[in-house]
């Protein structure tokens, strides 16, 4: 297949796009660079540096393409709350231009990567598919009920292909946000530095950790769907932060102090993943654990130059 990726120069999209590439696939990324990293994308794809706002250009490119990944997105949720109307431009209007191009292209099949925040405070756990989408906490997350909206709504006009992945929370090799707002990073950096930890809710958050190799497969399965499908994409496993905190600890073989830094708004207090409708239908589960995914991301910041811009 001939796939264009939205956002390939993030960390999601740069994983999923080389993981495209290694089973035969041929990638284009789009990427504005405002965010993502140029050398984070595999050399085997065609990158061309574009916005998905500018609907014309992505009329150039999308001829001839099979499927879209759509992973071009603001997402920081405390930025999203600063700055709402960026957000509403950027991941809401510009998914509904690169709806109607792929429109006007004849590219009909789109997987679309959402978020685990759509479901608001959950009324149980784990959360399933067939959960209500709940009242939403913070800008962010009213973006990706919205692009969801939309996705679904070109199936039902337009007779679209669509994947929506709710994504929980994925960390792993080669996340280089810059501002970096993810815990996981944030952590191991702190403490790679031997800094003070910053930690909000005292750590008490539980939270579904997902890596990446892991959330990149899940991209690749659903490629050849028909229709509309949604997804979890999660481990089924809730772990407190602070318990997560307690094996980098280990891993590294020391502790540092933690900067409480109080309550976050927008934060939820528990997501935890039903994964048994994707298990299912395609055959996805997580394999990597928790231990072993935070080893090798402490190893990969152990490859960075530093200091670190935390």
């Amino acid at each position: 297949m001939k796939v264009l990726v939205t956002g390939g120069a993030g960390f999601i999209g740069s994983h999923v796009s080389k993981l495209l590439l290694d089973l035969g696939h041929q990638v284009t990324v789009i990427d504005n660079l405002s965010h993502g990293n140029k050398t984070s994308i595999d050399k085997r794809a065609v990158f061309v540096d574009a916005d998905i706002l500018h609907q014309e250009k992505l009329e150039e490119i999308l001829p001839g393409h099979d499927a879209v990944i759509h992973m071009a997105s603001l997402i920081e949720v405390g930025e999203s709350v600063k700055t709402p109307v960026e957000f509403v431009e950027n991941n809401i209007l510009g998914t509904v231009k690169l709806l109607q191009a792929m429109k006007n292209s004849g590219v009909k099949k789109i997987i679309f990567s959402s978020s685990a925040c759509v479901y608001g405070v959950p009324k149980k756990l784990p959360i399933t598919e067939d959960d209500p989408l709940g009242e939403q906490e913070n800008p962010y997350g009213i973006t990706k009920t919205t692009m969801e909206e939309f996705c679904k709504l070109y199936n039902k006009l337009f007779r679209f292909n669509v994947v929506i992945l709710r994504y929980f929370n994925p960390y792993g090799p080669g996340e280089l946000h810059n501002p970096e707002t993810h815990a996981i990073p944030n952590f191991i950096k702190a403490i790679l530095e031997k800094k003070p930890l910053p930690l909000f809710w005292k750590g008490e958050q539980i939270r579904d950790f997902i890596y990446i190799d892991d959330l990149a497969t899940a991209h690749v399965l659903p490629l050849n769907l028909t229709g509309l499908h949604i997804y979890n994409v999660g481990t089924e496993t809730g772990v407190k932060v602070r318990d997560a905190i307690k094996i980098i600890f280990d891993l590294v073989g020391y502790e540092v102090e933690t900067e409480d830094k109080g309550e976050r708004k927008g934060d939820v207090a528990s997501l935890v993943a039903s994964a048994q409708k994707i298990k299912k239908e395609l055959g996805w589960e997580a394999k990597v654990s928790l231990k072993k995914g935070l080893q090798k991301t402490i190893e990969f910041f152990k490859s960075l130059p530093r200091p670190f811009s935390i």
